[in-house]
């Protein structure tokens, strides 16, 4: 099922959609508890799971009006990203840097990302001017653990995920190879668009094998499937938990694929009201523009 924070009438709150993507059971409205979608991500009963399934098997509260907010607007912690797990994308980083590429990749690549607040679909992205003028876009599935997770094997890792939805990994290109690192050029405030929805882990194969695409102003940029990951998230949370816990709530962006802004030649970075859809099947398009 597909869950939603919706703004409409002036307030914010959590939703399900109904099957057919028309209308929106409120939480409150079947006497759930929980104030937003990080709450239920949290502490998601049985009971509270049923009804949600059986609310979105029947119309609701028509959509016309409401607007889609970010899913998780707060994380509980920094967001898990992997790097380079689409082997084309590994190949085009590599030209970007000038660096040797054999084709291989034997160990995952991860690094955090810091964020204040995830933003909204249709949302402007801060284009930082001043400080970047080289922000690029990067679709990515993300994986959102429903329980915490240490010492998990692969075979099991489904059982720890309550959902996935969209993330754009946007990045300041000249900042983060300014610093040698990943971490500030991809965490500045504005940095990370989420949504439209989250959908439950139930609605997927595991792992999940979704076409993935990214359009800029209409001309697709990127397109594969998410099959084609190098490290797939039942290996990454059996390597991550070996040696760390991952609390329930966590993110995890599971890399991008070939086609991002720097890859091109001459590079083909975003420009001030430029925008980029990020859509993956079954889930949706994130659409945001660059302020």
């Amino acid at each position: 099922m597909k869950l939603a924070q919706i703004f409409a009438q002036n307030t914010a709150f959590p939703a399900v959609l109904s099957s057919d993507g028309k209308s929106y059971h409120s939480f409150s409205s079947l006497g759930l508890p929980q104030e937003n979608l990080i709450a239920l991500v949290m502490n998601h009963p049985e009971e509270d799971m049923r009804k949600l399934r059986e609310a979105a098997a029947r119309p609701g509260t028509p959509l016309d009006g409401a607007r889609f907010l970010a899913p998780l607007k707060k994380l509980p912690q920094d967001m898990i990203c992997l790097g380079i797990n689409y082997m084309e994308h590994a190949a085009e980083s590599a030209r970007f840097h000038k660096e040797d590429w054999d084709g291989k990749r034997e160990q995952a690549v991860y690094f955090s990302k810091r964020i204040h607040e995830t933003t909204d679909p249709d949302a402007d992205i801060d284009p930082h001017k001043g400080l970047t003028s080289a922000v690029d876009y990067e679709a990515e599935l993300a994986v959102v653990l429903g329980k915490e997770a240490k010492n998990v094997k692969a075979e099991s890792a489904a059982d720890y995920v309550f959902g996935y939805t969209i993330i754009n990994d946007v990045s300041a290109r000249d900042v983060q190879n300014a610093h040698k690192q990943w971490y500030f050029g991809k965490s500045l405030d504005g940095f990370t668009p989420m949504g439209p929805v989250l959908v439950t882990a139930d609605e997927f194969e595991f792992p999940p094998k979704l076409d993935i695409e990214s359009r800029v102003n209409g001309e697709v940029r990127q397109h594969s499937n998410t099959a084609q990951q190098i490290f797939k998230i039942d290996y990454v949370l059996e390597e991550l938990s070996a040696g760390m816990t991952l609390e329930c709530g966590t993110v995890i962006a599971t890399g991008t694929p070939s086609g991002v802004g720097m890859g091109f030649t001459p590079p083909r970075y975003l420009q001030r009201g430029d925008t980029v859809e990020c859509e993956i099947e079954g889930i949706g398009v994130l659409r945001n523009r660059l302020g």
